[in-house]
C-alpha cells in the first residue's frame, strides 16, 4: 500500500515514515502543501496523510483541491489544533478521518487500514475472489487455502488488481502506485511483475488479462473446452 505523507515537521515525518515502513507500507514524503497537492493530484497513492499547518499551501487548500479534481483517495488529516469547527470543516471538505497531535502511531496505522477497507468496500481486511484470498493486514495471499509466495511488489500489484476485479488498471497507474518517485519504475518493470504473477496464479481459475494499449485486469480464466 502506498502512502503519501504531507508533513513539514522533520521529526514527526521521520517517526511516521519509520513506523509505516516497518509495517510494510511504501511512503512518499512531501514537506509543503504545494508539493503535496501536486503529488496527490497525480493519484498514485492509496491513502494520504495530510497535516493542516503547512508552508506554501495549508491542508484545507490541499484537501479542497483534491476533492474539486475528483481525487477520491482516502485522506487522514493530522493537526495540532483540537477545535471542533476545524474538524467539521475538514470532514465537510471530504476528509475521511482526523487525528489530533500528539497521537499514538499505532492508532494512525489502525486508522489507515480502516479507511482503506472502507474505500475498497470491504468490511474486513480480506479481499477474496474465488480461490484467491488477500489478507491486507498480514500482507499475505493464499490460493485455495495454500500460501502464495509473493514479493512485496508482487503482493501490491495483485492487491491493486484484486481491488478492481474485472476492471482494467493502466500500466502508468501501476507504475505510479508501485514505485516511489525516485525509483526506476517503468512499464517494463510492470510487465515483469505481471509475468511472475501469471505463473503463480496458473491453474487457479484466475488470470491476468492484457487489455491492448490499456493495461491489465484480473478475472476468472475462461473455461477450457472439453471433449
Amino acid at each position: 500500500m502506498r502512502i503519501l505523507l504531507i508533513e513539514d515537521s522533520t521529526d514527526i515525518a521521520d517517526a511516521i515514515m519509520s513506523k509505516l515502513e516497518a509495517q510494510g507500507f511504501t511512503v512518499t514524503l512531501a514537506t509543503d502543501g504545494e508539493e503535496g497537492q501536486e503529488l496527490a493530484l497525480a493519484q498514485g497513492f492509496d491513502v494520504i496523510v495530510l497535516d493542516v499547518n503547512l508552508p506554501r499551501r495549508n491542508g484545507f487548500e490541499v484537501l479542497r483541491a483534491m476533492r474539486d479534481q475528483r481525487v477520491e483517495q482516502p485522506v487522514i488529516v493530522i493537526t495540532a489544533r483540537n477545535q471542533i469547527a476545524d474538524k467539521l470543516d475538514l470532514l465537510a471538505l471530504g476528509a475521511d478521518d482526523y487525528l489530533v497531535k500528539p497521537f499514538d502511531l499505532r492508532e494512525l496505522i489502525a486508522r489507515i487500514r480502516t479507511v482503506m477497507r472502507r474505500h475498497m468496500g470491504a468490511s474486513r481486511a480480506l479481499v477474496t475472489h474465488g480461490p484467491l484470498a488477500l489478507d491486507l493486514n498480514a500482507r499475505s495471499a493464499t490460493i485455495g487455502g495454500q500460501p502464495l509466495d509473493l514479493g512485496k511488489r508482487e503482493f501490491e500489484t495483485l492487491e491493486i488488481l484484486a481491488s478492481r476485479f474485472g476492471k482494467v488498471v493502466g500500466k502508468e497507474e501501476l507504475v505510479n502506485r508501485l514505485f516511489r518517485h525516485d525509483d526506476a519504475g517503468s512499464p517494463n518493470a510492470i510487465e515483469l511483475l505481471i509475468s511472475r504473477l501469471r505463473r503463480k496464479l496458473a491453474g487457479s481459475g484466475l488470470e491476468i488479462a492484457t487489455q491492448r494499449n490499456a493495461g491489465y485486469s484480473l478475472g476468472s480464466a475462461p473455461a477450457r473446452p472439453t471433449g
